[in-house]
């Protein structure tokens, strides 16, 4: 039975879904003002990969994850570019689909954004001043009481006592209490506003959430995901407004990931130390760094680097491998015993990393055994794959596609290791090395067997 470590209750708990059979989960998005970076590529991977293997469980997932689409930054980024709120979100939710189709993430069944639903979000203010929640500041902008909300705190285990020590009023707010939080913005010159009871304006970060995810999933819902800077005050906030508005409990589990690290210091632009998808595209493919994702568990830190990297893509050379021995496997059946321990490791709260060793030890049976019995450890190992995204390239496909082309063709290289045979059959060593070592410069590496020179591209 699958198992979820659920931030709320700080422990894995069996997962029982609202309504059997079917599985409502909510995933907070990127605000696009930029290119996607590892921190969000960490997020589409991880709950694409909950979101695959909840659907390999036999579950109807709707899968949601929303878009902000306004807000400061973005406001600011249009106006320091010269061009207008739509364009430069436009651009960038083009360029985030780019990068999360090419890391090999299912589209989500729902992708609202935040501008397409602003009469949700005033729906629900509306509700929380009616309720009490809510108040209307001196500036015009409406703000959530957090004092009238018992069990504020419960998900990251802050208290609000603790909270308003040393917290203050930023110059510019009116609100009642350091703790409370905007939900409507009144209207400054120049920046984009919407109609509302309260006035002119556009809705604060967490109202959006709360509204979208609502909207399309129910008052109550299954899963709620997205990184653990989000915890607070992000879904805290979230779970304050739903749960005063509606009355309902907001969500059942919640799933936070881990932050990505560079040289076991957290990802930053202050630090420098700050790569985009496109970025880390340059000099790795796309499953590359998919796998070097999932190789961690998702709670766990992630630290990025090169070393860890190459090391994702000599791992994945092993698993092709080991498929392209193994020759044609479709229609061959799994092992159930593999099939029964992989999924054991994922039903431990999505380990991954456990996950993965059972492949790589498929990839060992597959290696040793012949015929029959290697067919079916590749069978299982690429179905297995499969679960987590991976191994969906053809065998040779992957080990000649790498990152690093060359100057040669793959019918150059045929050729020359053609010339290569014909020269070691006339004992001329001498050409056959140098042959060898022309490819090797052009980042072709061979592989000499019994059935002949197969190659492969390095990187």
């Amino acid at each position: 039975m699958l198992h979820i470590y659920n931030t709320e209750s700080r422990e894995k708990q069996p997962f029982t879904p609202i309504e059997p059979g079917k599985v409502r989960m909510y995933v907070c998005g990127m605000t696009v003002y930029d290119y996607c970076h590892l921190g969000h590529a960490r997020v589409m991977v991880v709950f694409d990969m909950v979101y695959r293997y909840l659907k390999q469980l036999g579950y109807q997932v709707t899968y949601v994850r929303n878009i902000t689409d306004i807000d400061d930054k973005i406001i600011q980024r249009a106006h320091e570019r010269g061009e207008t709120i739509q364009a430069l979100t436009q651009r960038f939710i083009d360029a985030m689909h780019e990068d999360a189709d090419a890391l090999g993430c299912l589209r989500p069944d729902h992708e609202p954004r935040a501008t397409g639903s602003i009469p949700e979000m005033l729906a629900m203010i509306q509700t929380l001043v009616d309720k009490g929640y809510a108040y209307v500041a001196a500036n015009g902008d409406v703000y959530y009481d957090v004092s009238r909300f018992e069990g504020y705190g419960r998900l990251s285990g802050k208290h609000p006592e603790d909270l308003r020590a040393g917290a203050r009023v930023e110059i510019g707010e009116a609100k009642d209490d350091p703790l409370d939080f905007v939900l409507w913005k009144a209207a400054k010159p120049g920046e984009p506003a919407w109609d509302s009871p309260w006035g002119p304006g556009r809705p604060g970060w967490h109202i959006e959430c709360s509204a979208m995810s609502t909207t399309c999933l129910g008052h109550s819902f299954d899963i709620h995901g997205g990184g653990m800077d989000l915890q607070f005050p992000h879904h805290e906030n979230e779970i304050a407004q739903s749960e005063a508005a509606t009355g309902c409990h907001y969500v059942n589990y919640w799933m936070h990931n881990g932050f990505v690290r560079v040289n076991e210091e957290k990802m930053s632009k202050s630090l420098g130390n700050f790569f985009t998808v496109r970025e880390v595209l340059k000099d790795f493919r796309p499953e590359e760094i998919r796998f070097f994702i999932l190789n961690s568990h998702y709670r766990s830190p992630l630290n990025y680097g090169d070393e860890q990297l190459r090391a994702a893509r000599s791992a994945l050379t092993r698993l092709y491998t080991a498929l392209r021995d193994a020759g044609d496997v479709t229609g061959v059946a799994p092992l159930p015993e593999f099939v029964a321990r992989f999924t054991q490791a994922m039903d431990d709260d999505f380990n991954t990393p456990e996950a993965i060793a059972v492949l790589f030890e498929l990839a060992g049976e597959a290696n040793k055994a012949s015929g029959e019995a290697r067919r079916q450890a590749a069978a299982t190992l690429k179905h297995l794959g499969g679960i987590l995204g991976l191994l969906n390239e053809a065998p040779e496909a992957f080990l000649r596609g790498g990152v690093r082309q060359g100057d040669l063709s793959d019918a150059a290289v045929e050729d020359l290791i053609r010339q290569r045979l014909e020269a070691r059959a006339a004992r001329d060593f001498a050409r056959a090395d140098a042959i060898r070592q022309q490819l090797a410069a052009d980042g072709v590496v061979l592989e000499d067997g019994p059935s002949g020179t197969r190659w492969r591209r390095e990187g």
